[in-house]
C-alpha cells in the first residue's frame, strides 16, 4: 500500500512538472484557455451557483429543509430510499446544476440527516445540470438551435430519475446492519398532521441551530464564496490542461480509439471530438458536439451532447471529489451512477427524438438546422439565470409535494418512516 502510494505521489508530481513545461511552451494558448475557463465561471457558474448555494445555508439554518424533509418523506424515502431532505437537494440542484447536490449532501451529512450510503445515493441522482445551461448555452450558443432543448433536457433528467431508482439498491446490506441516524424529525411525536409534524421539526432545527441571522448570513456567504472559487479555479485547470493536450497532440491515440468505436456501433466517428472533449470539460464536449457538421445527423449531435452533459467531465468529477473528501462518502459510487447517466441519456434522446421533434426530424444521412432561430446567439445573463433558477426551484418542490402528498393518501398504510 505504501509502496503504490509513494509511485501514485511521483506520477502525479511528473505529470504537474509536464503540465508546468507545457504552459511554458504555449502561454498564449494557456492564456486563452485561461480567460475561456474564467469566463465560463463568471458568465454561466456564478450566477447560477452562488445565490442558490447561499439560500440553501440559510434554508437549513432555519429549519426549512426539515420542513420539506418531514413532508416529502412518503415520496423519497420508498422512491430512492433517502430521506425526505433528499427532495430539497434535488430541487436546488435541478435549479443551479452541479456540484450543488454534492454540497448540499455533505451538509445533511454534517447535520447526522443522512447514512454515507444514503448520501452516495442522493449525490448520484442530484449531480445533473441546470435547465439554462442546456437550453441556452448548449441549445442557443452551440446548437444554434432552440428546438433541440426539450429533447436535452427530457432525457437529463429522466435519465437522473432512472439512475436515481437504480442506486436505490446501493448499500442494501450495509443499510440493514446500520439504521438511519436520527433526524430532528424523529424526536416529534406521531400526533396531528404531517404538516404539524413538519413545523415541529422546523422548529427544533431552529432552536439546534440557535445561531443568529446575521452570523448565519455571514456564514452562509463565506462557506458559498469559498466553494464558488474552488469551482472556479478546477474549470480554469481543466481548461488550460484540455487546450495543452489539445496542442500537444497527445489526444490523437484517444481520438483514433472513440473514431473505431463510434465507427463500429454504425455512428459517425467525426463525434470523437465532443466525446473525448467533454471526458474533461462538459462545455468543451457540449460545444464541439453543436458544431460536429452538417454531416453528422442533428439527432447524434443532441445524442453526444447528452452524453457529455451526464457525464460531467473530469472538471465536475474533481469538484465533487473536493467537497466529498470531508465525508466518509465514496467516489466510487458517484462515478459507478456518472457511467450509467451517461450511457442511458443519449439512449432516451434516441427514443425522444421522433416522440418530440416529429417524424420528419430523423434524418437519412445528414440534417442542417433551418430553424428561424439559428442565428440565435446567446448571451448569458445574470438576471434571467437567477430567475429563471428560483422559477425551477419552485416548480419542482411544488411538484415533489405534491406527489408526495398524493402518495400519502393513497398509500397510507404502505409508508413507514
Amino acid at each position: 500500500m505504501a509502496a503504490s502510494y509513494k509511485l501514485t505521489h511521483v506520477l502525479i508530481t511528473l505529470a504537474l512538472l509536464v503540465l508546468c513545461f507545457l504552459m511554458v511552451l504555449f502561454p498564449a494558448e494557456t492564456w486563452h484557455a485561461s480567460v475561456r475557463g474564467l469566463s465560463i465561471w463568471w458568465d454561466v457558474l456564478f450566477p447560477s451557483l452562488f445565490p442558490f448555494l447561499v439560500l440553501s445555508e440559510l434554508l437549513l439554518g432555519f429549519g426549512i429543509v426539515h420542513f420539506l424533509g418531514t413532508l416529502l418523506n412518503p415520496l423519497m424515502r420508498p422512491l430512492f430510499r433517502v430521506p425526505g431532505s433528499g427532495g430539497f437537494v434535488f430541487a436546488v440542484s435541478c435549479a443551479s446544476g452541479y456540484p450543488t447536490g454534492a454540497k448540499l449532501t455533505a451538509q445533511l451529512w454534517d447535520q447526522k440527516l443522512v447514512t454515507r450510503e444514503e448520501g452516495e445515493r442522493l449525490v448520484a441522482f442530484t449531480t445533473s445540470s441546470d435547465p439554462i445551461f442546456m437550453i441556452g448555452a448548449v441549445s442557443v450558443g452551440f446548437f444554434h438551435n432552440v428546438a433541440v432543448a426539450p429533447v436535452l433536457v427530457a432525457s437529463h433528467y429522466a435519465a437522473a430519475f432512472i439512475v436515481g431508482l437504480l442506486m436505490r439498491f446501493h448499500g442494501r446490506a450495509a443499510s440493514s446492519s446500520s439504521p438511519s441516524p436520527t433526524p430532528s424529525t424523529s424526536t416529534v411525536k406521531q400526533k396531528g398532521s404531517r404538516f404539524i409534524q413538519a413545523i415541529h421539526a422546523m422548529h427544533e432545527a431552529r432552536l439546534a441551530d440557535g445561531r443568529a441571522f446575521g452570523e448565519l448570513l455571514r456564514q452562509a456567504v463565506s462557506s458559498s464564496l469559498r466553494l464558488i472559487i474552488i469551482v472556479g479555479g478546477l474549470v480554469v485547470f481543466f481548461s488550460v490542461m484540455m487546450e495543452l493536450l489539445v496542442q500537444t497532440g497527445s489526444l490523437g491515440v484517444l481520438y483514433q480509439m472513440t473514431e473505431q468505436l463510434l465507427t463500429f456501433m454504425d455512428l459517425p466517428p467525426a463525434l470523437s471530438q465532443s466525446l473525448v472533449g467533454g471526458l474533461f470539460e462538459v462545455t468543451l464536449g457540449a460545444k464541439e458536439a453543436g458544431g460536429a457538421g452538417s454531416a453528422v445527423p442533428l439527432v447524434y449531435k443532441a445524442a453526444a451532447a447528452a452524453f457529455v452533459l451526464s457525464w460531467g467531465g473530469l472538471s465536475v468529477h474533481a469538484q465533487i471529489m473536493s467537497i466529498l473528501s470531508n465525508t466518509p462518502m465514496r467516489y466510487g459510487p458517484f462515478l459507478f451512477a456518472r457511467a450509467i447517466h451517461a450511457v442511458i441519456a443519449p439512449i432516451l434522446v434516441l427514443l425522444l427524438w421522433v416522440p418530440i421533434m416529429g417524424p420528419t426530424a430523423w434524418p437519412a444521412i445528414s440534417e442542417t438546422s433551418s430553424s428561424p432561430v439559428a442565428t440565435v446567439i446567446y448571451s448569458p445573463d445574470a438576471g434571467q439565470i437567477i430567475l429563471f433558477g428560483f422559477v425551477i426551484l419552485g416548480g419542482v418542490l411544488l411538484l415533489l409535494l405534491f406527489f408526495s402528498l398524493l402518495r400519502a393518501l393513497l398509500f397510507p398504510r404502505r409508508f413507514q418512516k
